[in-house]
């Protein structure tokens, strides 16, 4: 299977008066599966037909393995079929009056490739998808996991530089949802191809991405790993929408500072230690605290760092979490636990969290 880098710089895409995309720039190593991540509307869709050469954009550049494959300033614009790749539709689009095999066949015989090479690949792009037994069967008569699996293997069964996927698990239930996630990711795996995958869905892109771009109003808010992406959001809309979060608002003490990290104090007086996301500033600022990084102890914790009295307004039992719903330092923070020992509602307690779970945001 080839491998191409992808390189989207300074990409702007109108509708008329409507920008849907805002100079975006972002890289695509070779190899890479990089998720376009955010809420309806945000500019990640049409982001990936611009790359797939589906829409025009107004101004930009776009290149695949080097070569451009869309300039304004070159006057480059090279068609969707020419450029290389393949893409997997939320709709799977499988033809229903076709058998299994000649869906994932469809794209080698538009291309004219000898019919002994066809079915030699057909048959190893049925295996890796697991439905190397139902070649022979009509696709109308598969479910809707099986028909994502046909999309699958006839996008890759030609051996495009690059695949992209529009959202293609969103029409399949929750637990066939998250099974198709792993084999995604294994399927990534075994091919080494270019991947760039577009979702809403947090867990989605959390589960099967090497990198994750959060996308909002046709800007980027932030780049980085799943791991960096969930325990260092820049900004609001990244906590927020990355995960649960607690938002706690104070003012700066760089009097109180030492050891790299930072120090807020909230209106009730309660000091709050962290790290910064980027540069710190002064005033007025927003802690980030994941609600699954903090802590509850009937007993005071040995720390001397971000540790206070609470007590538990509500809790919510949620198999495989419980959520403790905690009055603390006059607000409320939500704390999400794992735990055989509930705490009741109305208990006092202490909640606590690590200095390197506490992110001071960007303005």
């Amino acid at each position: 299977m080839a491998r191409a880098s992808i390189e989207v710089r300074d990409l702007v895409v109108r509708y008329g008066s409507v920008i849907a995309v805002r100079g975006v720039t972002f890289t695509v190593g070779a190899g890479e599966h990089l998720t376009l991540l955010g809420p309806s509307g945000c500019g990640k869709t049409t982001t990936l037909r611009a790359i797939a050469g589906l829409e025009k954009p107004t101004s930009g550049e776009i290149g695949i393995g080097g070569a451009p494959v869309f300039s304004s300033s070159l006057s480059v614009n090279i068609p969707a079929e020419r450029r290389g790749l393949s893409m997997v539709f939320q709709s799977y689009a499988i033809w229903p009056h076709m058998s299994v095999f000649d869906n994932v066949a469809y794209g080698l015989r538009v291309r004219k490739r000898p019919e002994a090479e066809v079915a030699s690949r057909v048959r190893e792009a049925l295996e890796l998808v697991q439905l190397g037994e139902l070649g022979a069967r009509g696709a109308s008569k598969l479910s809707g996991g099986q028909q994502q699996r046909v999309a699958l293997a006839r996008a890759f069964v030609f051996s495009p530089s690059v695949l992209l996927f529009d959202e293609p698990l969103s029409n399949l239930d929750a637990k066939l949802r998250a099974e198709m996630r792993v084999e995604l990711k294994e399927l990534q795996r075994r091919l080494d191809i270019t991947s760039v995958y577009v979702t809403h869905d947090l867990e989605e892109a959390l589960a099967i991405s090497d990198r994750i771009v959060v996308m909002r109003d046709g800007v980027i808010e932030q780049v980085g790993t799943p791991g960096e992406i969930y325990d260092r959001p820049r900004n609001t809309f990244v906590a927020d929408f990355v995960g649960s979060a607690n938002l706690i608002r104070g003012r700066r003490r760089p009097d109180l500072e030492h050891n790299g990290l930072v120090v807020i104090q909230t209106s009730g007086g309660a000091l709050v230690h962290g790290t910064a996301s980027g540069q710190p500033s002064g005033g007025e600022a927003l802690m980030a605290v994941r609600t699954v990084r903090l802590r509850l102890d009937r007993a005071r914790p040995a720390t001397s760092l971000n540790a206070w009295p609470a007590r538990i307004r509500q809790r919510v039992f949620q198999g495989d979490f419980t959520q403790y719903h905690v009055d603390w330092d006059g607000r409320t923070l939500i704390v999400r636990l794992a735990t055989s020992d509930p705490m009741a509602e109305g208990d006092e307690v202490f909640v606590s969290a690590d200095p390197r779970h506490c992110v001071l945001l960007e303005e």
